[in-house]
């Protein structure tokens, strides 16, 4: 069951961690690459400020963006900044997303997000937790997958084994971790099985993990189309 009043804590808390390992980096870290291809740490901070302006927009049922493209100029005009801006940025803007998610509203409303997806309301604090929860990672200072809360790693793999089961390229696949089990793929052919720990199974449905970590029974690992 979707709890935005929890979600909003959860994102409260996420944020709280991600500004206190922020800021411990020396000024020069945020111009270094971060784990993401062509992303510096600046880009990723940028991205995460613009996203909470933008999942605001959503719930006042305004175009995420205004485009791809803007969406992309904003981030790299952002990106070059201060850390001591990116901080305050972050601040603000996560400020003005937890404002915006305390006021009265119909939350089993629509929403329309990015490329004509579309969610309930009520999720979209979870996107937001999901944004800033992997990208603290993706950030490469000392924030690992293995440090996610429990309760975030799984329901995390449980919304992408649902997003990838639509996916005919994916066959038929058991997911299992910790006790757990998912099922997702939605192409033909025999079914295949991949466990391990929670840690590397939801790094690789991420795209933050190659698979190395997971076994594999009744076929390859599956190739996962990006996120």
């Amino acid at each position: 069951m979707i709890d935005h009043v929890q979600d909003l804590a959860s994102v409260r808390e996420a944020t709280d961690r991600l500004l206190s390992s922020a800021s411990r980096l020396g000024a020069a870290a945020v111009a270094e690459p971060s784990r993401l291809p062509g992303w510096t740490r600046g880009h990723v901070l940028a991205h995460l400020a613009r996203n909470a302006d933008a999942l605001v927009n959503v719930l006042r049922g305004r175009p995420m963006y205004v485009s791809g493209e803007a969406r992309e100029a904003d981030i790299e005009r952002d990106a070059h900044r201060p850390l001591t801006v990116h901080l305050a940025d972050l601040r603000e803007s996560a400020a003005r997303f937890q404002t915006q998610g305390e006021l009265q509203a119909d939350w089993d409303r629509t929403v329309e997000l990015r490329n004509g997806v579309t969610d309930r309301a009520a999720r979209v604090p979870f996107r937001r937790l999901v944004e800033v929860e992997l990208h603290h990672v993706d950030l490469g200072i000392g924030y690992e997958l293995e440090d996610l809360p429990e309760r975030f790693t799984e329901r995390e793999i449980a919304f992408l084994a649902d997003r990838f089961s639509r996916t005919t390229t994916v066959p038929p696949t058991l997911l299992s971790a910790a006790g757990r089990e998912w099922r997702t793929g939605g192409g033909d052919g025999p079914g295949v099985t991949v466990s391990g720990p929670a840690a590397d199974l939801l790094g690789w449905l991420a795209g933050r993990r190659d698979g190395a970590g997971l076994a594999v029974t009744g076929g390859p690992l599956p190739v996962l189309p990006p996120l």
